[in-house]
């Protein structure tokens, strides 16, 4: 058995294949006790907690009051980091939440999905460097993936958005090349409750990013 082991190690390698590396930072909220908040997370502001629905469980931001709250977890990273997250939401007549993955702590990148513009955005700060259309569902999860990596002397940053259920795209559907060094700092999660209704997070993910071209 080992010497079996051994030669699909080997045939691997000699394909150019390696396992994935591990999480960096992994947190579903299946077995995190309704009413709190786990060990691990740091709440900014915001009245988030762990709730459950059915058999599911998840961490959720109320409806009220109407503010941008946020929650970042993980060790600080720069470069070559990634962040994936679950989230969910529902509309309101014309009433529709934002919720965004960032990296690089409090002012650092944002991933953001704003259903009321149908764009997914790219925001460092308060300024939006990049967005492109996107055709968000009420009542849906959606899925939010960012990263930051290493090009030459600069730095890229790239992020997507897919619905559950879904196919993710193979395509970065924004990627933006930043001559600044990204500042060390944490992962995060956020949430506007523009329509007055909860929004939920699960599956919240760091990683070593990705390579691309």
């Amino acid at each position: 058995m080992i010497r079996l082991l051994l030669l699909v190690g080997a045939m691997l390698a000699s394909q150019g294949l390696q396992a994935a590396e591990p999480p960096i930072f992994q947190m579903s909220f299946q077995d995190a006790e309704p009413g709190k908040v786990p060990n691990g997370l740091l709440v900014l502001d915001g009245g988030f907690v762990v709730r459950a629905e059915g058999d599911a469980r998840f961490l959720e931001l109320p409806g009220a009051p109407l503010e941008t709250y946020g929650v970042l977890f993980g060790p600080a990273q720069t470069n070559d980091v990634a962040v994936t997250a679950r989230i969910f939401g529902t509309g309101s007549g014309r009433r529709f939440p934002a919720f965004a993955v960032g990296l690089g702590g409090v002012n650092g990148y944002k991933l953001r999905v704003s259903p009321g513009k149908k764009q997914l955005e790219l925001i460092k700060g308060d300024s939006v460097l990049q967005s492109v259309p996107f055709a968000w569902e009420s009542g849906r999860w959606t899925h939010l993936r960012l990263q930051i990596r290493q090009a030459g002397a600069a730095s890229r940053v790239e992020g997507k958005a897919w619905g559950d259920g879904g196919d993710e795209p193979a395509q970065w559907l924004i990627s933006y090349d930043e001559s600044e060094a990204p500042r060390p700092g944490r992962a995060s999660i956020w949430g506007a409750p523009y329509a007055g209704t909860p929004i939920r997070f699960d599956d919240l993910e760091v990683r070593p990013a990705a390579a691309g071209s």
